[in-house]
């Protein structure tokens, strides 16, 4: 009798020890408050970035420009339109809409973008430099027609050495499993 109370003890020693490991990283997550901020022209890196914040339980925020684009504006094959103007230039940065979001309660920014031109779009720059973005962790994605991510990342990290940028992804498939997937790929 005396060894299955022993037994029984160790068995509630254990699980006791297990749920606290479990309630200390469930704790630890909660300290870690993640916003998904994007940046969508046509819709598409909108649904991602929805999709992104509703499977990492995070905040969502976009960022909207001052000027929505219209079609005409985003007509990359023609030299006058306003995607074209503003890629051709490394100091554009279009104005945008407050976010109405207090970006220092966020430990982890994932920050989404369509690809222009193998970059992230001026707004985004807009963005970064409108906000006080040091000590957090940014995890870039986009979607693209046809582009990686990579040039994009690496011109974000040249612009903003300062920050820690993690690795990013294309989220173009953005449903529930190739998310998910992204995620485990970071740790997340």
């Amino acid at each position: 009798m005396k060894r299955i109370k022993i037994i029984l003890l160790a068995v509630m020693a254990i699980v006791a020890a297990s749920a606290c490991s479990q309630s200390k990283s469930k704790d630890d997550m909660e300290k870690k408050n993640v916003l998904v901020v994007f940046f969508s022209a046509t819709g598409t890196t909108k649904h991602a970035a929805e999709e992104l914040a509703r499977i990492a339980g995070a905040d969502l925020c976009e960022i909207v420009p001052a000027q929505p684009y219209t079609s005409a504006d985003l007509n990359w094959n023609d030299k006058r339109s306003r995607s074209y103007i503003e890629m051709a230039n490394p100091q554009a940065r279009p104005a945008v809409k407050s976010i109405g979001i207090d970006i220092k309660k966020y430990d982890r920014i994932f920050l989404g973008y369509p690809i222009w031109w193998d970059l992230a779009p001026r707004v985004v720059n807009t963005f970064i430099e409108s906000n006080d973005m040091t000590g957090k962790t940014i995890i870039p994605f986009a979607t693209s027609g046809g582009s990686s991510i990579t040039g994009s990342v690496s011109a974000l990290k040249k612009t903003y050495p300062s920050l820690d940028w993690k690795e990013g992804g294309l989220l173009n498939r953005a449903d529930e499993k190739s998310i998910r997937a992204w995620l485990d790929k970071l740790g997340y």
